[in-house]
Parts: C-alpha cells; sequence; structure tokens
C-alpha cells in the first residue's frame, strides 16, 4: 500500500478488535502507532505482538472521553515519533438500557453521546490542529450499520453514530483545502472478541442470513479498509462513509 512507510499515528480504541487488526495492518505496511485503550494491558499487549514481528507500536492506557488524556495520547505519538499523520477514533459501547425512545433513561442516553460522538470531537479537537502544523492529516472514525439501519431495539447508539458522520463530514469540508482528510468506515457485523462474547448464534445466523456473503466479517476486513483510507492511496477519498459490511445493506 503506498504512503503509509514512516508515517505515525493514533488508534484510540486499539486494544482489541478492529483497532488492533487496524494497528497490525499498519504497522505491516511500515507505518508506527501509538495504541490506545481504555484497557490499558490490552493496549500494551497488542503493541507487543507487533513489536514482536518488528513493527514500531506503542501502548497508552486512554481515556477517550477525557480531554486531558487523548491530548496525552497524542503527544505520546509527537514525543515517540515525531509527528501525527493519522488519527483513528474507534470507539463503542454503552449500549447497557438503551432500548427504546420512550422509556430510555436520560443518563443512558447521555452516556451513550459521550463515549459513541463525544469522544470522536474530543479525539478531532486533539488531532486536527496538530495536523494543521504540519500540512495536513488523515481522520478517519469508526462508525455502525446501526447509524442507517432503524434498529426497533435502540436509539442513543444510532443517533450518536449518525452524528459521527456529521462531524466527519465537518471535518472534511472545514479543513479539507488545508491538507486534512476526514472519513468514516462503518462495520457491518464483525466477528470480534467482544461481538463472539456477547452476542448469541442466534443473532449471528440472523446477521449472516442478511448478507451477500458467505461469512461474517473479520477484524482484518475492516483494517484494510482502515489502512487504505490513511494511506496515500487515498488520498483523493475525504467526507465519505465506507461501508464494510458483506452486503449486509447495499447503499450508495
Amino acid at each position: 500500500m503506498r504512503g503509509l512507510n514512516g508515517k505515525a499515528g493514533v488508534i484510540a480504541g486499539g486494544g482489541r478488535g478492529i483497532g488492533a487488526a487496524t494497528a497490525t495492518r499498519l504497522a505491516e505496511e511500515g507505518a508506527a502507532v501509538v495504541i490506545g485503550d481504555i484497557q490499558g494491558e490490552w493496549a500494551e499487549a497488542t503493541a507487543q505482538r507487533i513489536r514482536d514481528a518488528g513493527g514500531k507500536a506503542t501502548g497508552f492506557a486512554l481515556d477517550i472521553c477525557d480531554p486531558a488524556s487523548v491530548q496525552a495520547m497524542v503527544k505520546t505519538c509527537l514525543d515517540t515519533y515525531g509527528r501525527l499523520d493519522y488519527f483513528h477514533a474507534n470507539a463503542a459501547g454503552g449500549t447497557q438500557g438503551d432500548i427504546d425512545a420512550l422509556t430510555i433513561d436520560l443518563a443512558v442516553f447521555d452516556r451513550s453521546i459521550e463515549l459513541n460522538l463525544k469522544s470522536y470531537l474530543i479525539c478531532t479537537q486533539a488531532a486536527v490542529p496538530v495536523m494543521l502544523e504540519q500540512g495536513g492529516g488523515a481522520m478517519l472514525y469508526t462508525s455502525s450499520g446501526a447509524a442507517y439501519g432503524g434498529a426497533p431495539w435502540q436509539v442513543a447508539y444510532p443517533v450518536a453514530k449518525n452524528g459521527v458522520h456529521a462531524l466527519m463530514r465537518h471535518v472534511a469540508a472545514r479543513y479539507g483545502k488545508q491538507g486534512i482528510r476526514a472519513n468514516v468506515v462503518c462495520p457491518g457485523l464483525v466477528l470480534t472478541e467482544a461481538a463472539r462474547e456477547h452476542l448469541n448464534d442466534e443473532y449471528m445466523e440472523a446477521g449472516l442470513k442478511r448478507a451477500a456473503s458467505p461469512r461474517l466479517g473479520k477484524p482484518e476486513d475492516l483494517a484494510a479498509m482502515s489502512a487504505f483510507l490513511m494511506s496515500d492511496d487515498a488520498e483523493w477519498i475525504t467526507g465519505q462513509v465506507i461501508s464494510v459490511n458483506g452486503g449486509m445493506a447495499m447503499r450508495d
């Protein structure tokens, strides 16, 4: 892949799953990566695996909802690798109690917005000024098929992920002429560690039936697209929501 070798950046939410697979792919392409995760031991374990394979990686215990923590992670990237070429905001969660618009507790709604949307704004505020000073960079945000799926069982999470799309397009439109690209990668049903822990066989079988593919997603599927979007091969792609979902939803 063109234009990742020698670059450096951050994955906020990279200890397991899609983030860890993306960190591994970036390192394989020659990029250095700071891996942040609320579970600092996961971040360091992923970084150690990358280092053991000959790559450049640093683990960081991150609270993505805390601006000081995100700023410190960006500073770690600058202090360790001298630059910030890409930033992948990859947080998700806070879905417990997120059931119905008429009955959801407002504290549950606020927590979902904080974790799944506000944290991405915090990441943007930490990363984009550094990229502007450098003359450019790539912002990537992980969303979800829930943003456009019309789920009857959930309200706050889809609202938050729709907000991520608007944030991404604002960044692309506002800072594009200054060399900042911004995109969203939108996964379908991906068999991450968390999915395997929390989803039952019936749910996964139903997802497979909706897909136009013989299998469900793997973290590496998202890692390939994410690495591409942060590479120079994607230098004319910005402001886009890219779905990687095995055809579970077919959209323009």
